[in-house]
């Protein structure tokens, strides 16, 4: 059974921007990706951290499933977690693997000329 944390009722998370060193860090990938953070209220914060790190340990990935807002099913990779007690209870923080399906990384080059002459100038020597 795969292992995955679900939001079930409310609105669609909120995800902001990371700028940390320690979170970009996280980006490794093929993938272009944005790490992003979401803060979601739970009942059992250390119960979910937990589940995320016996997914990593076993070395499994563990998404986040939500409902976008136009109502679609949705999963992004948790990368880090962590919860915080507040006064109205646990407060679980996500940081995700958001990756832009319009964003692809093209490593080398293509060469544009098709008779194999570049438009560089040229040295008179």
């Amino acid at each position: 059974m795969d292992e995955k944390i679900t939001i079930i009722e409310g609105p669609p998370p909120v995800f902001e921007p990371v700028g940390d060193g320690w979170a970009l860090g996280l980006n490794e990938s093929p993938l272009l990706a944005n790490i992003v953070l979401t803060r979601l209220r739970t009942f059992n914060g250390p119960a979910l951290v937990e589940r995320c790190h016996r997914a990593w340990k076993s070395r499994h990935s563990i998404p986040l499933e939500y409902r976008s807002s136009d109502g679609l099913i949705q999963q992004a990779p948790i990368v880090a977690a962590r919860f915080v007690e507040t006064e109205e209870g646990h407060m679980l923080l996500l940081w995700l693997r958001m990756v832009d399906e319009e964003t692809r990384l093209e490593i080398g080059y293509e060469d544009d000329d098709e008779d194999g002459e570049d438009d560089a100038p040229q040295l008179p020597f």
